[in-house]
């Protein structure tokens, strides 16, 4: 992948984070916040251009940790209004 692509999922990976901050949703916040989570991590793995010592793992390990929170919670939000 070109440096153009990768650059392009990173600045809409922080868009998306960004985003998250705004809306007042608790549901809509986990998951605007997973999409750009999800983004960061294929920036780290499209900039290291296969190559798994290059690859930016101090962006990819904790979004994708944020990742699995995200999708934690928002099970749980879906599991509790289930049961209402």
């Amino acid at each position: 992948m070109g440096s153009e692509i990768s650059d392009f999922v990173g600045y809409g990976a922080s868009l998306f984070v960004v985003l998250s901050f705004i809306v007042k949703e608790v549901k809509k916040i986990r998951i605007i916040n997973f999409i750009g989570c999800s983004l960061f991590v294929l920036y780290g793995i499209l900039k290291g251009e296969g190559n798994w010592s290059a690859m930016y793992w101090p962006v990819i390990i904790p979004n994708f940790i944020i990742c699995f929170v995200q999708v934690y919670h928002l099970l749980r939000l879906h599991k509790k209004s289930s049961e209402q």
